[in-house]
């Protein structure tokens, strides 16, 4: 079983504490360990019901934050929402990996870091959360997760934005771009990032994100309005 301590600090990143314990301990309990140790829970039920419990809850927020958007492009944006690569990084910002309990050879074989395994266990998280505590806290935990993929969703202005900067300034034979973190606020699970781009002349940029890489090409697209703007050759 997790310790106390490994215990609290998963929870302090969801924010959510457990009444009951047994439910995070087998929410990341993968079948490799469940074998070698005889045991016959593991998380795939959890796994099960989590997706379930998330599918229901990024719907609803779905239907309520874009009540513009056709229902084709809502089912589209709950795909992405919910995929297997976003939950990846949501569990690896979380920790979730560290915690897992897993057979020697899933452990050999980089377990901690496969980005299928890790969207497993942070459904059957999910899912324990529900047994635990019902939807309420299921809604307070997944949120700001739906809302920071949905801030990060591919968008080519923003995507382009530290590239093209890049380029202005090996032009005019300036230094490359620095980036800085000047504020973090927020709880670890819905964390927002102020960070500045610096470059050779002019005040910084300033870009805000739920992730550093969105406020990245929040400060970078500040610093290059404001260059092309003084120099319309470019």
């Amino acid at each position: 079983m997790l310790g106390r301590r490994e215990r609290t600090l998963l929870e302090r990143a969801l924010g959510y504490r457990f009444r009951d314990g047994g439910l995070l301990d087998m929410a990341l309990t993968h079948r490799s360990f469940a074998n070698e140790q005889g045991m016959d829970r593991h998380n795939e039920r959890l796994e099960f019901l989590g997706d379930a419990v998330l599918g229901a809850v990024a719907g609803e927020w779905l239907y309520r934050e874009l009540p513009e958007l056709p229902e084709g492009d809502l089912s589209k944006l709950k795909a992405y929402l919910v995929s297997a690569p976003a939950l990846a990084g949501f569990a690896t910002e979380l920790g979730v990996g560290r915690e897992l309990r897993l057979g020697v050879g899933e452990e050999r074989s980089g377990g901690r870091a496969k980005p299928s395994l890790l969207a497993d266990a942070l459904e059957a998280v999910f899912g324990a959360i529900y047994l635990d505590g019902g939807l309420a806290p299921v809604r307070k935990v997944v949120t700001p997760l739906l809302e920071q993929v949905l801030e990060e969703r591919p968008r080519v202005h923003e995507e382009d934005t530290k590239t093209r900067l890049q380029e202005v300034v090996q032009a005019w034979g300036w230094p490359l771009p620095e980036y800085r973190v000047v504020a973090e606020e927020g709880p670890d699970h819905a964390k927002r990032f102020t960070i500045e781009c610096v470059v050779q002349e002019g005040p910084p940029g300033k870009g805000e994100g739920r992730s550093k890489k969105v406020a990245e090409q929040r400060a970078a697209a500040e610093v290059l309005d404001r260059l092309l703007d003084s120099d319309d050759s470019v």
